[in-house]
């Protein structure tokens, strides 16, 4: 398996991909809407995407990173927005080995970390993160605001 940054080549493969992670999350299926984001993102670099090929050049998953900053810490730090694998590919791996291209990404950038959300029903991702270093916050209380 080969974990690399997204390209812009990728983006058919790449939409299916995202397409299915937004299916996982009980969103309707929409690849033209999901290949224009995933277009916007990589020719407006404001995100970083990594994926994971195989060897038959098939991709198979990715994480997708949003750079925010920390005022306590003075730094930056990623939100890993999304993390997606293919299901015919799940249990080898995978999404640790993107994980850990996040993590390098966080040293390279001289980020101060990277934190993210999931559902209390995503029994997977939360039975995960805490295997590829994540800590659980139990002292904040996170909330959310969205236009109507």
């Amino acid at each position: 398996m080969e974990y690399r940054k997204a390209e812009i080549k990728d983006l058919n493969n790449l939409s299916v991909l995202f397409d299915n992670y937004r299916i996982f999350y009980r969103k309707e299926t929409d690849i033209e809407s999901a290949k224009n984001f995933m277009k916007d993102r990589l020719s407006k670099n404001d995100s970083e995407i990594y994926v994971a090929e195989t060897t038959e050049h098939q991709l198979v998953g990715f994480v997708h990173l949003y750079p925010l900053f920390s005022s306590v810490r003075m730094k930056k730090l990623w939100l890993l927005n999304d993390l997606f694998v293919n299901y015919d590919y799940r249990k080898q791996g995978i999404s640790l080995g993107l994980i850990d291209k996040a993590k390098e990404l966080v040293e390279k950038s001289g980020a101060c970390g990277m934190y993210l959300e999931t559902e209390k029903s995503n029994l997977v991702g939360n039975n995960l993160y805490p295997k590829a270093g994540f800590e659980l916050n139990n002292d904040s209380n996170f909330y959310e605001w969205y236009l109507k």
